[in-house]
């Protein structure tokens, strides 16, 4: 049979200690409590330590997220700019040739040339961009690229050969910014794989 726990007696002190405990542990006791302090204020320490990084850490993250938007922003407007200057020689051409052809003297040919002069260097900048012109005359027809507006039969040449381009398509770094608009042949034989 076991024995209950014996009730501690009421020594009327403030101990929160069980007497008999006390009793058997006398001095230990004390430095235990003493330890058990000591290292609860140290965990103290170290959690407002850690709480205090924590806190300069996100404070350190949120100051380089903006810094990262506005340098973004920034970047943006420059690859803007960088391009404007690009272009703005093309527009002083087109205003030179808009002004010789208005003036007297002016022959079709130069102005031809001078027009022709200004779409190449046009092409010359979109080039430098990474943008692709796509001229797709003869070429199989090919749905993700172009956009068929129109049929023409020919028996002579195999069914879905491009034979006319309304509008050029235009690639960048390999997406398609705008499909080209196409006259799709049909009649003739079926297309070698």
């Amino acid at each position: 049979m076991r024995k209950a726990p014996k009730e501690p007696a009421d020594t009327g002190s403030d101990a929160p200690f069980d007497p008999e405990l006390e009793s058997d542990l006398g001095a230990e006791l004390e430095l235990r409590g003493d330890q058990l302090l000591a290292e609860l204020e140290a965990a103290r320490d170290e959690a407002a330590t850690h709480r205090e990084t924590a806190q300069r850490v996100q404070a350190e993250f949120e100051n380089f997220r903006k810094r990262m938007t506005r340098d973004h922003g920034d970047a943006v407007k420059r690859a803007g700019e960088r391009i404007i200057g690009e272009l703005l020689p093309v527009i002083d051409n087109l205003e030179r040739a808009i002004s010789h052809a208005t003036g007297e003297g002016d022959t079709a040919g130069e102005l031809l040339a001078g027009v022709q002069m200004v779409h190449g260097q046009l092409l010359d900048v979109l080039a430098k961009e990474g943008v692709v012109v796509d001229d797709p005359s003869g070429r199989p027809f090919d749905a993700l690229a172009h956009q068929a507006v129109g049929q023409h039969e020919d028996p002579a040449l195999p069914e879905g050969t491009v034979v006319e381009v309304y509008q050029k398509g235009y690639e960048l770094h390999g997406r398609t910014i705008r499909p080209a608009m196409v006259v799709v042949s049909t009649g003739g034989p079926a297309p070698k794989e």
